[in-house]
């Protein structure tokens, strides 16, 4: 059963639209079968989808959010305690009364938190309808007395008062303040040899460079008015967190310090092998993104009884002698590798109208809680629990988590200032070669030469009806893509050239660009052209982080680390998916036995987007499998307040890091 089906429409471009029973049952239907939670969670995904595309705030909107509704929902319960939220009430109709209070509260917090969007009348629009489709009056804001409308007007009070300063800037709209400031000069992104024909400038090849663009239009779809990237929440790694550095003495600086992975190779450096071959590996992938030629035309089985299984930090494929809910084998599932890579990477970029990685997950929590062979005990033990319950709790942990992940990442990712796979490649490429000292254009920082892949042109292969011809006409274009001359074949002599993707075609809708000779020096990652890679740094993989916190609290929340029933699927029509240009060829259906194997193919997907290298991949999923441990314990302090919960929150964060991974050892080593 696919979670969900992902249809495109076009409107100036194509999108993504998430289609869930809803398409059965029609809106109405699903709404009134949904809690209030459930539909104040969907209304901010909503809101994110078409807002600016940063990560950061808006896993901060989803864990205040989330926390609103956890606190008016434990306002009127026995045991559990909320988390900003302590007051304690009841009322004649509980049940009626705990919607009633909830909706007030992520009202308040989302209608104050989207006043900043980019287009805050479609957010409040969304916001509005769910009080109106339940009956409950906007106009009422009081914060006196007893009623849920009070109640849950002052739950979001005390949260936005709370948090008000707690980092993020968002009396300023969360623009930075701490002064950043890249150290490398931009990259001309558009045919940076003919704009550039000596190259940018590189004044440090391990940092961040930001990139100028000839139209530069965010993630989302939404124009930024500016041709050069700025800098998405260099602050970040200072904003209060839900759980990290809140348990222990002395956690550092930050509340992530305790898990920082270290510095990332470094080219003439500290794994500066690890650093050429992260080059090699992103130009590798992109070489097999073609379904009509090299390697993307191999045919590979992405079943779950031959990929997923990783051990933490690997790419390690083992997979599972069987479905342990139908206790039989997985079946085969053939595709092409081109064809399974370009919907990876698609899939999980996030990118036009999506809901970003932290919001990603949310959808995906949707749909384990619609799921007909879930079971809703919490942690999976004790009896079953109101739909209710379950999203109030699920939404809780989880935000708090990805909350969590951005301020690691981000604070990671300020920290080291990491270099993205277009820098590194181009840097390299335009140095040239490093395989034969003795041959042309000779430099030992440059690409190694791998024939087939990473060669040299000469006079013969740059002419008319040469194997590097394709260098000469992709060189030869203006910013629209059109033919103009600039470089005669003399010019591009003695150049390094690497056999990959061949940018956006002009009309991605029906046009198909699959791979070819370029300059190395001119390469671009399999993303749209008018947006290229996120604009921050790329170490650690905020994906990579995000994805593994969430997996370690769906397996921890559920009571299982499967997907109910075994498998989770997601199923891409052919022609009728792909963005970036035309495709697949034939329906993709991804699968995941596990969470973990999701969240890990999130990681990956970035490799083949070229977005990240390994080595951002690998510290991300670690250091996010800490953070969703981390928050798991941490909430059970309000979940259920017991002593044994007390003393183990006591616990310092590096005991309770080696606790996890002791405890969890048969999963994570595998």
């Amino acid at each position: 059963m696919a979670y969900f089906e992902r249809e495109t429409t076009l409107n100036m471009r194509r999108i993504f639209l998430f289609v869930f029973c809803a398409l059965l049952l029609g809106p109405a239907a699903v709404r009134a079968q949904h809690s209030v939670a459930r539909q104040f969670n969907e209304s901010l995904l909503e809101a994110i989808r078409i807002d600016t595309p940063a990560p950061t705030v808006h896993s901060r909107n989803l864990y205040h959010t989330s926390a609103a509704m956890y606190d008016a929902w434990a306002a009127y319960d026995d045991v559990a305690t909320g988390i900003f939220f302590t007051e304690k009430h009841t009322a004649a109709d509980i049940s009626a009364a705990r919607d009633e209070a909830i909706s007030y509260a992520a009202y308040r917090v989302l209608s104050q938190r989207y006043t900043c969007a980019v287009d805050p009348t479609s957010s409040q629009a969304h916001f509005d309808n769910v009080m109106i489709n339940n009956g409950y009056n906007t106009g009422i804001t009081t914060i006196v007395g007893d009623t849920p409308a009070a109640i849950g007007n002052r739950v979001a009070q005390t949260i936005l008062q709370g948090n008000l300063n707690d980092g993020s800037n968002e009396a300023n709209c969360h623009v930075d303040n701490t002064s950043y400031s890249a150290v490398n000069t931009p990259m001309v992104v558009d045919y940076a040899t003919v704009t550039d024909p000596e190259g940018t400038a590189l004044d440090d090849p391990n940092r961040w460079q930001p990139l100028f663009l000839n139209s530069y239009i965010q993630q989302n779809g939404i124009p930024t008015g500016s041709q050069l990237q700025s800098y998405v929440g260099p602050h970040w790694g200072n904003v209060e967190t839900f759980a990290l550095g809140k348990t222990g003495t002395n956690p550092g600086p930050h509340s992530w310090s305790q898990i920082d992975p270290g510095a990332p190779p470094q080219l003439n450096g500290t794994g500066d092998a690890d650093y050429r071959a992260g080059t090699l590996d992103v130009i590798n992938r992109s070489y097999h993104l073609d379904p009509t030629q090299g390697p993307g035309t191999n045919t590979i089985n992405i079943s779950p009884n031959n990929y997923g299984n990783r051990p933490l930090g690997t790419h390690n494929d083992q997979g599972y002698s069987e479905n342990p809910s139908t206790g039989q084998p997985y079946a085969d599932n053939f595709v092409l590798q081109a064809d399974y890579s370009r919907v990876l990477a698609e899939f999980w970029a996030d990118g036009p109208d999506s809901e970003t990685p932290p919001g990603h997950w949310n959808t995906l929590a949707n749909y384990v809680s619609d799921h007909p062979q879930a079971v809703k005990k919490i942690g999976g033990k004790g009896g079953v629990v109101s739909d209710l319950e379950w999203d109030v709790k699920f939404y809780a942990v989880l935000n708090g988590t990805v909350h969590d992940a951005a301020v690691a990442a981000w604070g990671t990712k300020r920290q080291y200032d990491y270099v993205r796979p277009i820098t590194m490649i181009r840097y390299q490429g335009n140095l040239g070669q490093s395989s034969d000292p003795l041959g042309a254009s000779y430099h030992a920082d440059g690409l190694p030469l791998i024939p087939g892949q990473i060669e040299m042109t000469t006079a013969l292969s740059v002419a008319s009806g040469g194997e590097h011809r394709n260098v000469y006409d992709n060189a030869n274009q203006d910013a629209d893509g059109n033919f103009f001359f600039f470089f005669d074949e003399g010019d591009l002599v003695d150049k390094v050239v690497v056999k990959a993707w061949n940018h956006e075609p002009d009309n991605p809708a029906t046009e198909f660009s699959g791979i070819d000779w370029i300059l190395a020096e001119n390469w671009v990652p399999y993303q749209r052209d008018n947006f290229v890679t996120p604009p921050f740094a790329a170490y650690v993989s905020g994906h990579s982080t995000f994805s593994r916190g969430a997996a370690e609290v769906f397996s921890l929340f559920t009571g299982s680390e499967y997907f109910p029933g075994g498998l989770g699927e997601a199923t891409f029509l052919a022609d009728d998916f792909l963005v970036f240009e035309t495709g697949p060829t034939t329906d993709v259906t991804l699968q995941w036995a596990t969470y973990f194997d999701a969240a890990d193919e999130a990681g990956i997907s970035r490799l083949w987007g070229g977005i990240h290298v390994p080595a951002d991949d690998f510290a991300g999923r670690i250091m996010g499998a800490y953070i969703g441990q981390n928050a798991y314990e941490h909430i059970q302090q309000y979940f259920v307040p017991e002593p044994s919960s007390v003393v183990l929150m006591s616990i310092g964060s590096l005991a309770l890091l080696g606790w996890g991974r002791r405890q969890r050892k048969p999963r994570l080593a595998r």
